[in-house]
């Protein structure tokens, strides 16, 4: 294994153990983690392979495989930068916590693509969660590594996600859902075998990579805080009177309500197709939430829509944006018989505009985070 290689290369011997985590990408249920709402995720089969042992001491010794050549070592997790600060996040959640961790060596090697919007960074924090979690005899359980991952970014990183990227890369299992309901942190698997309907889920990724923590997703956040604190209730989930909400606000509150009272509603309604086996008319689903997500949100870009539009024009049954937006990928779902077609279609509208190609991804849903040795 190769992140065993350079972990004896690195430090002279061989880890402790090795463990993996997945990335994500969300079905639907866009931007609704942080307002309490429900999300439909899945693990996917790319993710990040960690291979770590205990130290005498505190310090955090930490190789990136895709980032450099030399090992990072902070004796000190404030002095985490870059990447860095992903992994380091998780040691102070944990410590801050309460737990008695100590120092790591640490090799870590992804094959998430980065900047797609498939959750590259959960799955590095949720990896490192689960290597702490054995070495250092926690005793956590899954859903507990989640929220102290999701603790690293929010406080840490300064990313104020929800807990729906850590909780399906921790989560996941093969050939399922993760019906999660971010309130209650309460979560059931759904299954999700498009294939048996001849059909596939195809990730498209556009290749325009964003940084989140510029400003644009905290400042959504802050809209739907906002917004509930004028309607009088705890979250934007609380909402059962959308039309008397709607009439009671204006801007960017009204327009930012519309899409996350709705997209719930589209979670649930998603839920109930695929327990009927009705898998097809997912995606007219998925069409209505990137249009809210396009107009309602204002979190898509033009590539996004590109792809939405050429991918559905291809004969998808509907596809949407996935992740945070501003970039990133979009998921879609094609009959498998014009795969190639959908493909095609989507390449094509973007050497019309001079774009480069997009990547495209075939994704199936995958076991979530693991010990590997």
């Amino acid at each position: 294994m190769r992140v065993v290689e350079a972990f004896r290369d690195a430090y002279g011997t061989a880890p402790e153990g090795v463990w993996h985590a997945p990335g994500r990408v969300n079905l639907i249920g866009e931007h609704t983690d942080y307002n309490d709402g429900l999300v439909l995720p899945f693990a996917l089969p790319w993710g990040v392979n960690v291979a770590a042992s205990r130290r005498d001491d505190a310090a955090v010794r930490l190789l990136s495989l895709q980032a450099g050549a030399e090992p990072v070592t902070l004796d000190a997790l404030s002095q985490a930068a870059g990447w860095a600060r992903y992994p380091a996040g998780v040691f102070w959640a944990l410590r801050a916590a309460g737990h008695a961790v100590g120092g790591a060596d640490i090799v870590i090697d992804g094959d998430v693509p980065a900047g797609a919007g498939l959750s590259s960074s959960a799955a590095l924090e949720v990896a490192v969660a689960f290597a702490l979690n054995d070495l250092y005899a926690l005793g956590l359980g899954r859903m507990d590594l989640a929220v102290a991952a999701r603790r690293a970014e929010n406080d840490f990183v300064g990313m104020p996600c929800g807990i729906m990227d850590q909780a399906a890369s921790a989560l996941g299992e093969e050939g399922r859902a993760l019906f999660l309901d971010c309130r209650s942190l309460g979560g059931r698997t759904i299954p999700l075998d498009v294939a048996a309907h001849d059909l596939t889920l195809l990730i498209i990724d556009t290749g325009v990579h964003h940084e989140l923590a510029d400003g644009q997703y905290a400042r959504r956040r802050a809209d739907c805080e906002s917004a509930a604190k004028r309607l009088g209730v705890e979250a934007l989930r609380d909402v059962s009177d959308l039309a008397a909400a709607l009439g009671t606000l204006g801007g960017d509150e009204r327009a930012r309500v519309q899409h996350v009272v709705t997209e719930i509603h589209r979670v649930e309604a998603v839920v109930g197709l695929l327990r009927a086996g009705a898998v097809e008319q997912v995606g007219a689903l998925l069409n209505a939430s990137h249009l809210s997500l396009r107009d309602q949100y204002e979190v898509s870009c033009a590539e996004l829509d590109v792809a939405v539009e050429a991918a559905v024009r291809g004969g998808a049954r509907g596809a949407r944006m996935t992740g945070g937006g501003f970039g990133g990928s979009v998921i879609a779902l094609v009959p498998t018989a014009r795969l190639q077609a959908v493909q095609d279609a989507v390449a094509a509208a973007y050497g019309e505009r001079g774009w480069a190609a997009p990547r495209f991804l075939p994704a199936t849903p995958s076991a979530g985070a693991r010990r590997l040795a």
